[in-house]
């Protein structure tokens, strides 16, 4: 019988480069020196190549012959572009989540939301994105959709190269915590349609406030 394999050389390789564009460590539109890389992961160039195909499947950068490859730089487009597709989808993750969560599930996914109103009565921003992850990601998990959960997953991988983050934006922690109490009502009420309804708009809401963000940016440049 043929032995598994542990995980290749090339995944934990894409893995590391992942969180370093995350992080923005590798800032959009940075070209990669891949020589340099290899010595600093102490590797080849052929497990750092396959590890770039991986995450140029992902849109995490981009493969551009005899020039090299690059951190994907994303556009106001592409957010116009996306942010419609993730409201549909995750509007779809509430519903079925509410059809599907058994009460115990819903209590979990309110004491999530309990990290949420905390970290915003500290004004505590970075606690409040992580809480908001979080909760949006229980959700996708209630929906119990793993087609649905990977496209989501792959959208918002892209979206993590923004450099914008509407959370700064005066007003927005405020607005997003309340959207996150109708979402929550909505859930324990068990009203699939509505949380449909306001998932699809809180997610909107997101695109708005990074487009006032974009234009407070420029005119302050």
């Amino acid at each position: 019988m043929t032995r598994i394999a542990p995980t290749a050389l090339y995944q934990e390789v894409a893995e590391r480069l992942r969180q370093r564009i995350f992080a923005h460590e590798l800032t959009p539109g940075t070209w990669i020196d891949e020589q340099k890389l290899a010595e600093q992961y102490g590797i080849s160039r052929t497990p750092l190549r396959e590890a770039l195909k991986v995450l140029a499947s992902e849109g995490l950068v981009d493969l551009k012959p005899r020039r090299g490859c690059y951190v994907t730089e994303i556009s106001r487009q592409d957010l116009d572009d996306i942010f419609p597709l993730i409201a549909l989808l995750e509007g779809r993750c509430a519903a079925d989540a509410v059809v599907r969560a058994k009460p115990i599930e819903i209590r979990e996914l309110k004491k999530i939301h309990e990290a949420l109103e905390h970290a915003a009565r500290e004004e505590r921003i970075d606690a409040f994105f992580e809480a908001n992850q979080a909760f949006h990601k229980r959700i996708q998990e209630l929906a119990n959709n793993r087609w649905l959960l990977s496209v989501i997953q792959d959208l918002r991988k892209v979206l993590k190269l923004s450099r914008l983050h509407s959370l700064s934006l005066e007003g927005r922690l405020q607005q997003s915590l309340d959207e996150h109490r109708a979402i929550m009502a909505a859930f324990e009420a068990g009203d699939a349609v509505k949380a449909e309804q306001l998932m699809h708009d809180h997610l909107l809401s997101g695109r708005e406030a990074l487009v006032k963000m974009d234009i407070k940016n420029s005119k302050a440049a």
